[in-house]
């Protein structure tokens, strides 16, 4: 028998959380400088072709004018802002282990030599008749020093959420009702079925540790699924026949990175609306498949017959929705997709994320 002590594992949590803590200066600036993402990407491209809009306008005589400017300025700095992008997104995780300031000094250096880079492209098509090499320079460093500004002020505003997001989906897991219930049919097991009854209270005890000392800011698909199993092992004893799951499980989609305690609060959800409300009980689906540089993770629940009566049944407010929603994107950015809702008589809840790349 495993070990059943969750005070054990709450122990072990400030340990393991000083080693991760987000908001460390020198943890801070590693999650932060994190451009890898196709949503960071987005906003510095924009960022960069708003400014130069901007500074078009300055010089440019018409709108004809003005377009053509801001074609040549856009020819060497969006070149210069994806080339400092990508040497951020490479050196990241190196950098993590260097010190905030040293951290600064490689962005704004690798920003003086994207700042050449954008003025050479532009002297060697002819763009311009002399190169303003210092101004490019200079221009780059003020460009990196701002962006990198900017990612460690998104990283600090996401840290209140993420932290929010965990309390949430942690008092809505841990349920008295649901624990009271557990232990309930593990003492009536003790006795007819010792085994039984065992297992059932060491899944309880692998929930209570994944839900009080996880600190990880990411785990893989596949634990998340086993987590969900032992849950739905728990929700079986106590529904018997009445709750009907179907595994449809991607061995490839097994990789992909989510946020922890993401999918147990979506099958907890589809046993409390869809299975517990009705007599007949219902059936679960949780089906996961890679498809390409995608996986798509979908859990699908009978929904109870429509009540014809005056009262109808009750349903939930959507928080556990919305804190699923949330958490995705603070881990995948606009590369996330979410989306639930009623799908004739199921209902569905879909999730899209970025597939890990292949080794």
């Amino acid at each position: 028998m495993r070990n059943l002590s969750i005070l054990s594992a709450i122990r072990q949590a400030p340990a393991a959380e000083a080693g991760n803590d987000a908001s460390s200066p020198s943890a801070a600036p590693m999650a932060a400088y994190d451009v890898c993402q196709v949503g960071v990407v987005l906003r510095a491209v924009l960022f960069v072709e708003a400014l130069l809009a901007v500074l078009a306008l300055f010089s440019a005589t018409g709108p004809a004018d003005w377009l053509g400017l801001l074609a040549m300025l856009t020819g060497g700095a969006l070149p210069a802002t994806l080339l400092w992008l990508v040497g951020l997104c490479a050196l990241h995780r190196r950098m993590g282990n260097w010190r905030p300031a040293w951290q600064q000094v490689a962005g704004a250096g690798m920003g003086a030599l994207a700042g050449l880079y954008g003025c050479g492209m532009l002297r060697l098509t002819g763009a311009i008749s002399t190169a303003p090499w210092l101004a490019s320079a200079l221009a780059g460093v003020m460009f990196a020093l701002v962006a990198m500004g900017w990612l460690v002020l998104r990283a600090r505003g996401h840290m209140p959420a993420d932290t929010a997001a965990r309390l949430e989906d942690l008092q809505s897991r841990i349920r008295p009702h649901f624990l009271f219930n557990t232990l309930n049919s593990a003492i009536a097991l003790v006795r007819a079925e010792p085994a039984k009854a065992e297992t059932l209270l060491e899944d309880l005890s692998e929930l209570f540790r994944q839900a009080l000392a996880d600190p990880r800011e990411s785990v893989t698909l596949a634990d998340e699924i086993g987590l969900a199993e032992r849950y739905l092992a728990i929700e079986q004893i106590r529904f018997g026949d009445r709750l009907r799951i179907r595994w449809d499980l991607d061995v490839k989609a097994g990789s992909a990175r989510v946020p922890p305690l993401l999918l147990q609060p979506l099958v907890e959800n589809a046993v409390k609306h869809g299975v517990e409300p009705s007599a007949q009980g219902g059936r679960l689906r949780v089906r996961t498949e890679r498809r390409g540089p995608r996986v798509v993770i979908e859990v699908i629940n009978t929904l109870p017959p429509l009540a014809w009566a005056e009262q109808p049944l009750p349903r939930g407010h959507g928080i556990a929705l919305a804190n699923v929603r949330d958490r995705l994107r603070l881990l995948h950015d606009v590369q996330a997709q979410f989306r639930a809702g009623p799908d004739q008589d199921h209902y569905r809840v879909r999730i899209d994320i970025p597939a890990p790349a292949e080794a």
